[in-house]
């Protein structure tokens, strides 16, 4: 029973949710307060259910709180409850979120949709587990562990005056990132798979599944809605193609038709200036980081020795490779000029040589290049950037 709860949690093999599922866990042993943040439908409430269920508190109650959904006049109500007569429309005193997930679990989501005075006093709850109902002036005191989650950077939104600068330390305690669904590589497939079983099963439809083509444009696609987005994919494909199997033209046609009625165009640029924002300000996002690092410099030394790198996991089985244009002509002769020489012993200056000497054993191919690294994609992309690689 734990092990399917945990499959419909955090489903995937990539590193990325490999890694975040290990934090997970740890996290979920203490009462520590956690800052979930992520894209919109990358699984925030999800994540946070995990962390539940893996915890001392998982047989207590477990209260989702949309923070944006609520009226910002009603929100403080809802939180801490109220009593009777406080307000218009008050005729019973009501029990609070807080008060209902004592000795739980609270999740709020969208924490940065909450107004500047209800803030306040959920810091106050924060540091003493203490608060009062709207209209009374008796003290309660809720033993709620409390997990939080946004799509916003919240470091800009205190330098914009519109989140208190104290409460976005306090929530932060731990910060876990998670990733968007374009960055999970081969998971998309696992997913896929988990929502088809769910759709054959609760519409009555046996599917034909994808053809080859239609699998590499899934693999491809940005999902700008996430895990969201894809889950309702599926659904619409089994249902209107009454569970024929899915060709590459079929599925472009559904996302086309998706993306102008939702208006999902997806920005690479803007999405990858929330990410560094997001990265800068995250605690997971800096483990992995020195992560890479000993990786790489464990790479160079192998490279040196001609010996297997120490501490090393074995290597993944490489995926099914996917027909795609060369993205690097390899390194010029005036970079290969600038290379330090090998007494050289800076985190950069080695960090930059393993790159370009993989990028040249994988005849300039990024994909393979990052996989022999052991680093996705994008952040490969980001330090070639950051060193100038041609």
């Amino acid at each position: 029973m734990k092990a399917a709860r945990e499959q419909r949690a955090l489903l995937g093999n990539s590193t990325l949710i490999t890694q975040l599922r290990e934090l997970a866990r740890q996290v979920a042993e203490t009462d520590i307060t956690v800052l979930i943040s992520g894209e919109t439908g990358s699984g925030k409430e999800v994540l946070s259910r995990f962390i539940h269920e893996h915890s001392r508190r998982r047989t207590k109650n477990f209260i989702p709180v949309n923070c944006g959904a609520i009226p910002s006049g009603l929100l403080e109500s809802e939180l801490f409850g109220h009593e009777k007569g406080s307000f218009t429309g008050a005729i019973q005193s009501r029990k609070g979120y807080f008060e209902s997930a004592d000795q739980g679990t609270i999740f709020l989501d969208e924490i940065g949709e909450m107004p500047p005075e209800t803030q306040v006093k959920f810091l106050r709850v924060l540091e003493t587990g203490e608060f009062q109902r709207v209209g009374s002036s008796e003290t309660v005191y809720s033993d709620a562990r409390v997990i939080a989650a946004t799509n916003k950077n919240l470091y800009q939104q205190v330098a914009e005056n519109n989140f208190r600068e104290d409460l976005y330390y306090r929530l932060r305690s731990v910060e876990l990132q998670l990733p968007p669904l374009r960055e999970r590589g081969r998971d998309i497939l696992l997913l896929t798979e988990h929502f088809v079983r769910e759709a054959e099963r609760q519409q009555g439809i046996t599917f034909e599944g994808f053809d080859p083509e239609a699998v590499e444009i899934m693999l491809r696609y940005p999902w700008p809605g996430n895990i969201r987005e894809l889950r309702n994919l599926i659904d619409s494909l089994l249902v209107l193609e009454k569970g024929k199997k899915i060709t590459a033209e079929v599925l472009e046609k559904h996302l086309v038709q998706r993306s102008r009625h939702k208006g999902l165009v997806h920005d690479p640029s803007q999405s990858e200036k929330q990410e560094l924002n997001l990265i800068y300000s995250s605690i997971i996002q800096l483990r992995q980081e020195m992560s890479e690092i000993r990786h790489l410099l464990q790479m160079l030394l192998h490279t040196r020795t001609q010996q297997p790198p120490l501490l090393l996991p074995p290597p993944a089985s490489p995926a099914p490779s996917i027909s795609e244009p060369d993205e690097t002509a390899g390194v010029s002769d005036a970079r290969k000029e600038k290379l330090p020489d090998a007494e050289e012993t800076s985190l950069e200056a080695i960090e930059k040589k393993t790159i370009i000497e993989t990028l040249r054993q994988q005849q300039g191919n990024r994909r393979k290049t990052a996989r022999m690294l052991g680093i996705n994609e994008r952040t490969l992309y980001r330090k070639i950037k950051a060193y100038g690689i041609g």
